[in-house]
């Protein structure tokens, strides 16, 4: 009887440490996505009738620290000779991480992007965008672990109106470029 408890408690004690053990895969994913990622994203922003193709984006994964499957961020496409008054455009976001699906929220754009078929490690972010009916595939390669004293401050932000702020002031007089993924 000594040996059916003592073997009873043994497993027991397993089962436990299994549970505490074990990890949410949204949770991996978001561990794993956290950092900065360069590469093209083969995204185009059209203004005023012209189309420029983005030569290369840097988006930024942040965790929630209390909700490890979801974070903030930012979202940046960079442009040679942007005639928006920058050379890029930044958005910031925030995304989440369910059923293996990460959905960004490019939050000054209102508008929202799912990745899912995708491939992600230590080193690349290789998948596909959907985006309004399109798939658009992109590659992505880690460049920084994330850096706790750098916030916002590299970029001016799009307003949800559609003007620039810039230096705290807003501008009204510049059209806001519209974002279009594939071309």
């Amino acid at each position: 009887m000594k040996k059916i408890t003592m073997l009873t408690t043994m497993v027991l004690t397993m089962l436990m440490s299994l549970t505490f053990v074990s990890c949410d895969e949204d949770d991996m994913i978001a561990y794993t996505l956290e950092g900065t990622w360069e590469g093209n994203m083969y995204v185009s922003m059209e203004y005023n009738g012209h189309i420029y193709d983005a030569t290369r984006s840097e988006l930024c994964f942040d965790r929630d620290p209390y909700r490890y499957s979801s974070g903030n961020g930012y979202w940046v496409d960079h442009y040679n000779n942007g005639p928006w008054g920058h050379d890029y455009v930044a958005n910031h976001i925030r995304w989440t991480v369910n059923d293996g699906v990460i959905r960004i929220h490019l939050i000054e754009e209102g508008t929202y992007v799912e990745i899912y078929d995708y491939r992600l490690d230590d080193n690349y972010f290789i998948g596909n965008i959907y985006y309004d009916g399109q798939r658009i595939s992109f590659r992505l390669r880690h460049t920084s672990s994330p850096n706790w004293d750098r916030y916002f401050d590299d970029y001016d932000w799009y307003s949800k109106s559609g003007s620039i702020i810039d230096d705290g002031t807003r501008s009204t007089e510049i059209e806001k470029p519209k974002r279009i993924f594939g071309r």
